[in-house]
């Protein structure tokens, strides 16, 4: 059995129909901080399978013991965790309190169970501005910002305690933007926070919920001007922490690797696209772009093409058409 922690929110969902359909037995775990429960109630309409939850937090040690005392775990994925555009910079001892202190508790749960095999969920927001594209595992971690310094932590605490006990078998998966949704529209994004994702600002405009999107510079050194970043489709993220698993699993050993697409998209480039697959304008403005963005986020996913066979499929207006699908038969997200 795999205990997903974080399970109700969007990676989380998507990857458990993942492990469902692959054959792997799921206990879900969370704590609707920002995600809702209608999200595993779909999960098992979509694979027809049942899967086990307790809502639990994850600093809550007390009744992580109970959990594990009570079911038979083989692995861990480990999604638990916050992220809200501004909100790590007013906040940031809660997001520590959580992405640090949450997986600390989390690990010594796991210690006391005898669970050594746990991927974990962190992100290229520690690669800060990199210094060239595309990004590799070996690059300089640099985090710019509350969110991206407590996903930092927590990978120098798991490496930590690697080299104190060999017999952990650790996968660190470091991904860049996902986005899309399931092919059948029935989960997908539905943020409870404010989300920093272009994707769901062009399908508000799109729905008609904004009139204009806004994008911040058009002065960036690249072919028109906007930001490049490297965006993957959901399910291709699902199905690499299921590779990575299964990897964990027959070769004993961990990693660290980057999940992304290996290509770039502008801000240009992802609002042609909603335009091509809604047949909708997407009006727009430029204001002055932020201080702290990078002008190219692009990664290298060789080494997890290389380690567990894992490489994006889908395409941008992939990701579209199924975003789209997804907000036009949920224009209220979960809330029916």
């Amino acid at each position: 059995m795999i205990l997903v922690t974080g399970a109700c929110g969007y990676i989380g969902s998507h990857t458990c129909i993942e492990l469902l359909e692959r054959g792997y037995p799921v206990l879900a775990i969370d704590n609707y901080a920002n995600s809702s429960r209608e999200a595993l109630f779909r999960v098992e309409e979509i694979t027809d399978k049942g899967v086990a939850f307790h809502q639990c937090d994850i600093r809550d040690r007390m009744l992580l013991n109970r959990i594990f005392s009570d079911y038979s775990i083989d692995g861990v994925i480990h999604f638990a965790g916050i992220k809200a555009s501004g909100e790590y910079l007013s906040e940031p001892l809660r997001y520590f309190s959580v992405n640090v202190g949450g997986t600390v508790t989390l690990m010594q749960a796991l210690s006391d169970a005898g669970v050594k095999h746990m991927l974990y969920s962190s992100s290229a927001n520690m690669y800060g501005q990199a210094e060239s594209a595309p990004v590799s595992e070996s690059a300089r971690l640099s985090a710019a910002n509350p969110y991206g310094r407590s996903k930092l932590m927590a990978e120098v605490i798991l490496a930590d305690l690697v080299r104190a006990d060999p017999n952990w078998s650790i996968g660190v998966l470091r991904y860049f933007n996902p986005a899309g949704a399931h092919p059948s529209g029935r989960i997908g994004e539905d943020p409870k926070d404010i989300p920093n994702n272009i994707m769901f600002y062009a399908a508000q405009v799109a729905a008609g919920e904004l009139d204009k999107l806004t994008i911040f510079g058009d002065d960036y050194p690249t072919e028109d001007g906007t930001q490049v970043s490297d965006y993957l489709h959901v399910m291709d993220l699902a199905r690499g922490h299921v590779d990575a698993l299964a990897y964990l699993f027959t070769q004993g050993k961990g990693f660290t690797v980057n999940l992304g697409s290996g290509k770039g998209y502008s801000v240009l480039e992802i609002i042609r696209a909603f335009e091509r697959v809604t047949g909708l304008p997407i009006p727009y403005e430029i204001k002055s772009r932020k201080v702290a963005d990078t002008p190219v986020c692009i990664a290298n996913p060789s080494l997890a093409t290389s380690l567990f066979g894992w490489k994006a499929e889908h395409t941008l207006d992939e990701m579209c058409t199924d975003y789209w699908r997804w907000v036009t038969m949920n224009p209220n997200g979960y809330k029916e």
